[in-house]
C-alpha cells in the first residue's frame, strides 16, 4: 500500500507509490489504473505548485488526463501531456529538493521504444517519490 504524506503548506495528501506497483497495476487493470495514476500525480504536483506559487507546476489534472486518453484520437495531445508532466516532475524536484536527477527528454524518448516504454511510469513515479520523501 502507498504511504501517504502531507504536501507541505497544504492539507492535501501525496502518495509515495512503489514504482513497480504502478506498472503492475496498470498492466493488470489493462491501463485503467494508469489513467487514475496520471490524474493523481498531476493533482499532487498542482498542489505542490500552489505552495511554491509556481505557475508551471499548477495545472489542470483533468485536462492532462483527458489529453492522455481521449486526446489520443487527435494524436498530438498525449505527447504534449507526457512532455509537460515530465517537465513538472523535473520542476517539482528542483523546488522540493533543490536539484533534480530526472531527464524529461530521456523519459520522453523512452516512451517511444517498444517494451522499454514500460519503464517510463516507474521512472516518473520513482522521481516523484523523491519529491514527497524530501519535501
Amino acid at each position: 500500500m502507498a504511504q501517504e504524506v502531507t504536501i507541505r503548506g497544504t492539507s492535501e495528501i501525496a502518495k509515495i507509490r512503489h514504482p513497480l506497483g504502478v506498472l503492475g497495476l496498470s498492466l493488470i487493470t489493462l491501463g485503467i489504473y494508469g489513467i487514475f495514476w496520471w490524474y493523481f500525480i498531476n493533482r499532487e504536483m498542482n498542489e505542490l505548485g500552489g505552495t511554491y506559487n509556481d505557475d508551471y507546476l499548477e495545472n489542470s489534472p483533468g485536462m492532462a488526463t483527458l489529453a492522455a486518453t481521449v486526446g489520443a484520437l487527435i494524436i498530438i495531445p498525449p505527447f504534449v501531456t507526457l512532455w509537460r508532466t515530465c517537465k513538472r516532475i523535473e520542476r517539482s524536484q528542483e523546488r522540493a529538493i533543490g536539484s533534480n536527477n530526472f531527464s524529461p527528454l530521456l523519459a520522453f524518448i523512452l516512451a517511444f521504444i517498444p517494451l522499454v516504454n514500460l519503464a517510463v511510469a516507474p521512472l516518473m513515479q520513482s522521481n516523484l517519490n523523491q519529491v514527497w520523501e524530501r519535501q
